[in-house]
């Protein structure tokens, strides 16, 4: 028996021992009411389902989100059973569970679950997407932009300069709009006839930026190209269709806007295109034509996968539609504040169809990363306020706010006021 069999829930004699998948242990107080992005009342009961710091009024909620009580409480059940059974569960039980868990989030995106497969975070997601993709020949071309996340920029780079292929980089426009992102990639797919693989980034972790992945993925196909997706920051800050996006590959988070424990994320392939991307190199079964053969993480937080049911299940009452509109509309309630004040910079449109609740700014002409960095810190030690500088835009740095489900309006208020005493 090997660490691979265990993950991927092929382990003799699982029916020997009582399967341990949560669900989510009832929450604090029960939660009341439609979920209306304007009740207050109604999402000050969803914020009592997390223990936050009362150190700062946290906005900087996209490096990953925090567990709800239930699901904590789930989490350390899971890691106390892991734990105490070890080996003796892992061998004879758990496969069982992690597939029941898989199973549970194929059914929550709405896929199959042979085109699933479970990573620690979208990164390795994407790395294995990235670096696996073997439809490229010598001497084509693969494009990305200047927001994509760096790690999938050096991915990009490495695999394709391994294949003989090049890269092009483009700068996405400033302001965006909804028409002319899909220019600029429209343009670079005309001026470029070589490209065969595109990265998007459904959304940027620099600024926010939402970009219109269908439309530019019908683009792409008409031309033969291929799509691989970055939705690290989609799933659960939005409403996410994986399938409907008309890409063939998808990286995923489940512990940013989904509130998973820590390590878990997946990776999406569509049916029928895994020969695409290479088997890991570490499969044991060279040119296996699962899912499971494109990742191999070795030993993992089992308790955290174990988990994923029970986050999943958190999120299903409050559902995908009001989740969006809330994070948008403690968006929208600072941005609102801001969006004509001399001074500063909000680099996010305000078109719905192009964020969710990140955006970021600027003081105007502030553009290097020390003023960033030095605007994030007069947040903090002046205001009491987390936020982070982002680099890497062509415009310049920027800082970034990122709400949450736990934000109140008047968190987001004591942002636009800080922001109009700082300028």
């Amino acid at each position: 028996m090997n660490r691979r069999t265990v993950l991927q829930g092929a382990v003799a004699g699982a029916a020997m021992l009582p399967t341990a998948t949560l669900r989510a242990a009832p929450a604090s107080a029960p939660i009341k009411g439609a979920g209306q992005a304007s009740d207050e009342a109604y999402w000050a009961q969803i914020a009592a389902q997390y223990d936050v710091t009362d150190a700062v009024i946290q906005l900087e909620n996209g490096n990953w989100g925090m567990m709800s009580r239930p699901v904590l409480a789930a989490y350390q059940q899971c890691v106390a059973r892991v734990n105490r059974e070890s080996s003796y569960y892992a061998r004879r039980g758990m496969g069982a569970d992690l597939g029941a868990a898989h199973a549970r989030l194929a059914s929550f995106l709405g896929v199959e679950r042979e085109e699933i497969v479970l990573t620690r975070n979208a990164t390795e997601a994407l790395k294995a997407l990235i670096g696996g993709y073997n439809r490229i020949k010598p001497g084509q071309a693969a494009l990305y932009a200047d927001l994509d996340y760096d790690s999938m920029q050096a991915s990009l780079e490495a695999s394709m300069a391994r294949r003989g292929a090049r890269t092009i980089k483009i700068a996405l426009p400033e302001p965006a709009t909804y028409q002319n992102v899909i220019d600029a990639y429209a343009q670079a797919f005309e001026t470029h006839p070589d490209i065969k693989l595109v990265l998007l980034t459904h959304i940027s972790h620099r600024t926010g930026l939402k970009i219109p992945v269908r439309e530019i993925s019908a683009l792409a196909q008409e031309r033969g190209i291929d799509i691989i997706v970055d939705a690290a920051h989609s799933l659960g800050q939005v409403e996410l269709d994986i399938a409907g996006l008309g890409a063939d590959f998808v990286g995923i988070n489940l512990h940013k806007w989904m509130g998973a424990p820590l390590g878990v994320g997946a990776a999406y392939i569509r049916k029928g295109r895994v020969s695409a991307i290479d088997p890991d190199i570490a499969d044991e079964v060279p040119g296996s034509g699962s899912i499971r053969s494109r990742v191999h993480t070795g030993t993992v937080d089992f308790a955290a996968t174990l988990t994923l049911p029970a986050a999943l299940d958190f999120q299903a009452t409050i559902g995908a539609a009001a989740r969006t509109a809330r994070l948008q509309a403690l968006r929208d309630r600072w941005v609102g504040q801001l969006r004509d004040l001399p001074g500063i910079e909000v680099l996010t449109p305000d078109d719905p169809r192009m964020h969710g609740g990140i955006t970021s700014f600027r003081l105007s002409g502030r553009t290097s990363e020390a003023e960033n960095k030095a605007l994030a810190a007069t947040l903090l030690d002046r205001f009491g306020i987390f936020t982070v500088h982002r680099t890497g835009l062509a415009s310049g740095a920027c800082v970034r706010a990122t709400p949450a489900l736990f934000n109140s309006m008047a968190d987001v208020d004591a942002l636009a006021a800080a922001l109009k005493q700082i300028v």
